[in-house]
């Protein structure tokens, strides 16, 4: 019997959809090792000149001009209309991956590789031969959910919160086919996490820095959007309370800057890399981490107990606004749009360490635990639907042990009681 093939559609766009499609792939071979087949195409950068320099513009305006988002945010919303029943711009390329490749499951984690691209899948494979579904990751709806998400043929929709699997049932999700079901991490995510007394540790002799410091995070998405250098100067008045750890995404300049800033500043005890591989890690280090509103991040830092400071310089991006809003409204956190607004708020964290610690609280009141495998045995059924076989499915947690899963090999439940 040959493999389950499952074709995943993602794209650039910030760098939360790769990280997704990177974690199902992981995932799909941690549990079920060469049995699945899993191939991710970065669909809207290799199908047609116009879609690859949309995904250039959006990742310019990120880091240059947020503000500038919700106008093409308007234009890219166009989209929901031209691919309706088919696929338009990039048709020819994704024609081609989906006669060669010939998968049993088309499983979507971007918004714009919905509409269109199922229906077309099954008009070229056939009806019974194919199964769609879609993981979207937004933390709330209203004005930043796109359209694009919203395809009500889809086989199954995963929502990350349940605000949200609401909202997309509203836009005309069918209720029965909509899940809830987590983050979407890497296994590494779930299987590397800290004890307070190891957090400790992880400071001294990994990071360098002070064991029981109060430790702020300034993170960047990816391609490097940042404005650490406008935080640092509140930071290093607080030097003999606090130390911070710097990730710069993929901007060596920045980078450069920072270390060459570090140099004349040793009073801050100051962590900094580029593009990191460990940010989970960094997170769980964190007392604190200050990030514009992607996704994942958040998701991470909700998942790590590291309260969020919401970078809104320059404005917030639509997609921004729901995750600013589902935080907001649920543990009342707060966006900082200028130094003194960063400012405004250490100042009071170090002066009233109380004030930190019900900030913390009520971001924690929006954490829950999740068995990670649900999702991904969801969706290799799916698959298993159209293509049959027989699976041998792993143990998770690894039998060899270092996992930190919320469940055994072969449970599964919905953390949220959604079915």
């Amino acid at each position: 019997m040959s493999k389950l093939r499952i074709l995943v559609l993602t794209s650039s766009t910030g760098g939360g959809h790769d990280a997704r499609a990177q974690a199902f792939a992981e995932w799909c071979f941690q549990l079920y090792r060469h049995e699945i087949d899993v191939r991710i195409e970065q669909m809207l950068e290799k199908s047609s000149f116009v879609n690859r320099s949309g995904v250039n513009f959006y990742n310019w305006i990120q880091r240059k001009m947020p503000i500038l988002h919700t106008a093409f945010y308007t234009v890219v919303e166009v989209l929901s209309f031209l691919n309706k029943r088919t696929v338009t711009l990039g048709r020819g390329y994704y024609l081609e991956v989906i006669q060669e490749y010939r998968p049993h499951l088309v499983f979507s984690v971007h918004d714009c590789l919905n509409r269109g691209y199922f229906q077309l899948a099954r008009k070229i494979l056939g009806e019974g031969n194919v199964r769609c579904a879609t993981y979207c990751g937004e933390f709330s709806g209203g004005w930043g959910y796109s359209f694009n998400w919203i395809e009500p043929t889809v086989d199954l929709y995963f929502s990350r919160t349940p605000t949200a699997m609401d909202y997309a049932v509203k836009q005309g999700i069918p209720r029965e086919r909509a899940r809830v079901r987590g983050h979407l991490m890497l296994p590494r995510a779930h299987q590397e996490v800290m004890t307070r007394e190891e957090r400790e540790e992880y400071r001294v002799k990994k990071l360098g820095l002070r064991r029981s410091r109060f430790t702020v995070f300034l993170a960047t998405g990816s391609n490097g959007a940042n404005n650490h250098f406008d935080l640092l100067p509140t930071l290093l008045r607080h030097a003999d309370k606090c130390q911070v750890i710097i990730i710069c995404g993929r901007d060596q300049q920045t980078f450069n800057e920072l270390i060459h800033w570090r140099a004349n500043h040793p009073e801050l005890p100051c962590y900094i890399e580029a593009y990191s591989e460990i940010v989970h890690l960094l997170m769980q280090a964190s007392d604190a981490i200050v990030s514009r509103g992607g996704t994942t991040s958040c998701a991470k830092a909700l998942n790590f107990r590291c309260p969020i400071i919401f970078n809104a310089f320059g404005g917030i991006m639509p997609q921004e606004s729901l995750t600013w809003k589902f935080f907001r409204n649920g543990a009342a956190s707060e966006k900082i749009a200028s130094a003194g607004d960063f400012a405004r708020l250490f100042d009071r964290w170090m002066g009233e360490p109380q004030s930190y610690a019900e900030y913390r609280r009520k971001f924690l009141e929006l954490r829950y635990d999740e068995d990670p495998t649900v999702l991904i045995d969801e969706l290799v059924g799916l698959a298993w639907q159209a293509g049959g076989g027989t699976l041998n499915r792993q143990p998770y947690p690894p039998r060899s042990g270092g996992g930190n899963g919320s469940g055994a090999a072969g449970e599964s439940h919905d953390p949220h009681g959604v079915s």
